[in-house]
């Protein structure tokens, strides 16, 4: 082992110059004094106390309100809002300027996950922690790259001459020109000609997706050998040549019709990985052989940096156990179908049907590499063309479903920015919250409005003409933007002038401060006209009762289950409701019916709802308080069941109720509800449940149905107990009532807790009817196939007909013909006259190698114009004909052929 040559840096004092030191005594082979935790702290501490960050806590890998990626996947997750323009003026996050965290993350999702790339080398993991710092219309390029170099180099003590950088080439179909700017800040910080390195779009250009922010980037790269010049290893995935950090300079914006204009405000993102960077400095090959890892083999309950795991230990083993269990289960499943599939008949020796794959993959959540992988060990291959046409169809789909749907007219950030240059104010939408009660009824405030700003769904302009979709910001608004989970409101507006022309509002969004109303214009509509604002009430008043009931039903299941009930999320529609939460299982009959008591005690009691808007911080410090994972504006509404805001500040309650933080529309007094019923309640995902509940007349609604049903389930109880069905026919319909019966419990929305103790019942039911059936089916099957003996004795070859409409006869009756007479080649087939539907069953002798009885079934209904499937001994089909006599001939002929060879 060679010693490396250090260049000196500069004389640090203080932890960070102790720190330098150690760790270029690292790079001499020595033992690793440099713990993860200190090479965290020393990044964050250079840019907070050095640089004048802010620290940014990491946000949970579950997105915030991002259905776009399935899990945080980058630092700058948390921070798109800024980037788009999009963040609440009121929030914290609005006054970032310089920032800096460490955020956990999840390679998955995304456009730049590298996800292909785990499992195939040493440095990417499914879950990883990024170290970034952040600049939001502050510092730039020049700034960024030198504080980078500054950290690497002298606070980290890694060799200058180990590093490469690579930067944006410039791209001449795209319009986009070298990044010269960045060539020279390296030159002038001294990264020699050599180790500057240019790459095209691919490598050095950064995009969030397929429009919105996005710029060119320049990495650094860390040469694990050094002494030599690997220029030509840089980009080429080589393990001895790895990116550490990637500086993106966001100073475009890619439009919908992918052309590129510069953003209003200038961007910097960046991102190490922890990893990366603590295997460099404690002189490590692997990441898994750094103090991130090797500890947690010992001791996986020690990773305090995130205590929000300590606090849900149990659930997060329990989730983890039960995904295990599960994903093996799937396994099992998978592999008995890939097994049956290549012992198949239809199975074309080397190549796997992809429709199996595609199932497999679509139905069992099985990944398409296992598949590859268990065929491989056969050597087997997938039908990769034919898989390939599956996926395309299968995403050709789901992007026409999305097509139906007509996304919001969203501002981008460049439309934003240029309101705010024009002094376009915030739209005040206090107006939503202004309505009163009056003799029991809900009275709103009429609204009169100014168009401050149109919006084309490309730029802002002046004037729309009539049928053109748009945006309309207003002065003022007394409609609710979609947002806090709770669906936007309807109505329309009309224009001073032209009364009777009606502007219907289709959509409301909250973008950076301004409301947006989407409308179809009806008629020619420009700025500086005065509108007149007219709520659909009948709606509005419905998403109320259903938000209040949410609250409500928050506070129930948390008194109810215990106080590790979290909010995963929720939405509030008109019609109904529905809450996400963590639950280790699906809630049992007694506990649906306790929390719907409990909800329904708070409704009858009519209890008054307060809210206030209150300092962020001041809220925080209520008892009791629900929040969920979002950036909350400051200040913030708080909404209170049954006690003043006032009394909970002051602590002077020990009542525990229903508090939240929450930007929604509420009821007064909860009266108004009148009733609440869950009608569904399952688990999405391991440790999640999902409940959708109704309220007022639908409730009452539900509950009547779920009387009517109960009712029949009732009478089929009696009738099956009274005298069990003596002929097939009659026991086959009432297996068949049964089964009609158990599809409408399991889909009318009726009380769920009354829907499991009904579907419980019904499954009994059918296992006592399914006895009697198979009991009738053996005593006519036993019938048949005397008739048939005696009429055809024990011969080599048994080809018959029998008087059936069941499938399941007719097999039983081969059955036992094959039992009678082992030695025998059996096929029956029953011919359904009304129809001309021909069922066929086989059996063939255990020991028979000359004729398969699924080749059989496979050949006669093939000649039927049917098909058939089935095992070596066993076998049955269906096919179609006016006349079955050919086909009785064809199938003897056939056997006797087989057999005689």
């Amino acid at each position: 082992m060679f010693t490396l040559i250090l260049r000196r840096p500069r004389p640090l004092s203080g932890a960070l110059g102790l720190l330098s030191a150690r760790s270029a005594r690292s790079y001499r082979g020595s033992a690793p004094e440099l713990p993860a935790a200190r090479v965290r702290g020393t990044f964050l501490d250079f840019f907070r106390k050095e640089h004048g960050h802010l620290l940014v806590p990491s946000s949970p890998v579950r997105p915030r309100g991002d259905p776009s990626l399935l899990f945080v996947n980058a630092g700058m997750n948390q921070f798109k809002p800024i980037l788009l323009g999009t963040a609440d003026p009121r929030s914290e996050m609005a006054s970032y300027r310089r920032v800096t965290n460490s955020q956990k993350c999840v390679r998955a999702g995304g456009k730049h996950n590298d996800l292909e790339d785990v499992g195939r080398d040493l440095t990417h993991h499914t879950f990883f922690e990024m170290l970034g710092n952040w600049s939001f219309g502050d510092y730039f390029k020049e700034e960024a790259c030198r504080m980078a170099w500054s950290l690497l180099t002298e606070h980290y003590g890694i060799p200058a001459d180990r590093l490469y950088v690579s930067y944006f080439a410039g791209d001449a179909a795209s319009g986009l020109p070298a990044d010269e700017e960045t060539r020279q800040i390296w030159l002038d910080i001294g990264v020699p000609p050599r180790r500057l390195l240019p790459f095209g779009l691919k490598e050095n250009f950064w995009e969030m997706g397929d429009s919105g922010p996005c710029g060119p980037c320049t990495e650094i790269h860390y040469d694990h050998i050094g002494g030599r010049d690997a220029a030509t290893l840089v980009n080429t995935d080589s393990p001895d040549v790895v990116e550490i950090w990637n500086l993106v300079f966001m100073q475009y914006n890619r439009e919908v019709d992918q052309s590129l204009l510069l953003l209003p405000q200038f961007s910097v993102d960046t991102g190490m990985g922890l990893e990366r960077l603590v295997n460099i400095l404690q002189g490590k090959r692997s990441n898994y052989d750094t103090d991130l890892f090797t500890p947690l083999l010992h001791a996986i309950h020690q990773g305090d940096v995130y205590p929000e795991l300590h606090r849900e230990a149990d659930r997060v083993t329990d989730i983890i156990n039960e995904n295990e269990a599960h994903f093996l289960s799937s396994l099992q499943q998978g592999s008995r179908l890939i097994l049956r599939t290549l012992n198949s008949v239809d199975y074309k020796h080397g190549v796997f049907p992809a429709s199996v794959a595609w199932s497999l993959h679509r139905d069992l959540g099985f990944p398409l590499d296992l598949v590859d992988l268990m065929l491989e060990e056969r050597g087997v291959q997938v039908d990769r063309q034919e898989l390939d046409r599956l996926i395309t169809e299968s995403h050709k789909v789901a992007s026409e479903v999305r097509s139906d749907v007509r996304a919001p007219v969203m501002l981008d950030v460049l439309s934003l920015a240029e309101l705010q240059r024009l002094g376009v104010p915030h739209t005040d939408d206090g107006l939503k919250y202004q309505y009163r009660l009056e003799q029991g009824r809900y009275v709103f405030p009429a609204c009169h409005a100014t168009v401050l700003a149109l919006y084309d769904g490309q730029t802002l302009v002046s004037e729309v003409s009539g049928g053109q979709c748009c945006g309309v910001i207003l002065d003022q608004t007394c409609f609710y933007s979609e947002q806090g989970g709770q669906s936007h409101d309807q109505g329309y507006f009309t224009r001073d002038g032209l009364q009777d022309v009606v502007y219907s509002v289709e959509e409301v969004v909250l973008a950076g401060g301004y409301v947006i109303h989407q409308v179809t214009a009806a008629d020619s509509l420009k700025t500086g006209d005065q509108v007149q604002l007219h709520l659909d009430q009948v709606h509005r008043l419905s998403c109320m009762v259903k938000h209040t009931a949410t609250h409500i039903l928050n506070f129930a299941l948390r008194k109810v289950l215990g106080s590790s009930v979290q909010q995963r999320g929720s939405h509030v529609a008109a019609d109904r409701l529905r809450f996400d939460f963590s639950v280790k299982g699906s809630l049992s009959v007694s506990q649906l019916q306790q929390v719907e008591r409990c909800v329904n005690d708070i409704i009858s009691a009519n209890q008054i709802v307060h809210s206030q808007v209150l300092p962020l911080q001041r809220a925080r410090s209520i008892r009791g308080l629900r929040t969920v994972d979002e950036v909350y504006p400051d200040p913030v509404r708080l909404v209170s069941v049954g006690v003043p805001v006032s009394e909970l500040l002051d602590n002077q309650t020990d009542t525990q109720t229903s508090v939240e933080l929450c930007c929604g529309t509420h009821l007064l007094q909860t009266g108004a509800i009148e009733d609440l019923v869950i009608v569904s309640e399952r688990q999405q995902v391991k440790g999640i449940s999902r409940i959708i509940a109704v309220t007022g007349q639908e409730a009452t609604r539900a509950r009547e149905v779920g009387q009517v049903l109960l009712q029949e389930v009732d009478s089929l109880s009696v009738r099956l107990s009274d005298s069990a069905p003596s002929s097939l026919d009659s026991a086959q319909r009432l297996a068949k009532e049964i089964g009609v019966l158990s599809d409408a419990v399991d889909n009318t929305p009726i009380p769920q807790w009354q829907r499991r103790e009904l579907q419980g019942r019904l499954k009994a039911l059918q296992r006592t009817s399914n006895t009697g059936v198979r009991k009738l089916e053996a005593r006519e099957a036993a019938v048949r196939a005397q008739a048939v003996l005696e009429k055809n004795g024990r011969r080599e070859v048994l080809v018959d007909c029998v008087d059936t409409d069941s499938l399941s006869v007719v097999m039983k009756t081969v059955n036992q013909l094959s039992s009678a007479s082992p030695r025998s080649y059996v096929m029956l087939l029953a011919h359904q006259r009304h129809s001309g539907k021909v069922l066929c069953a086989c059996q063939v002798p255990k020991d028979s190698k000359s004729l398969p009885a699924s080749d059989w079934a496979v050949a006669v209904c093939h000649y039927l114009g049917g098909s058939a499937g089935g095992s070596a001994l066993v076998a049955k089909g269906t096919g179609s004909s006016s006349d079955i006599t050919d086909a009785l001939r064809w199938a003897e002929q056939f056997a006797h052929q087989k057999t005689q060879q």
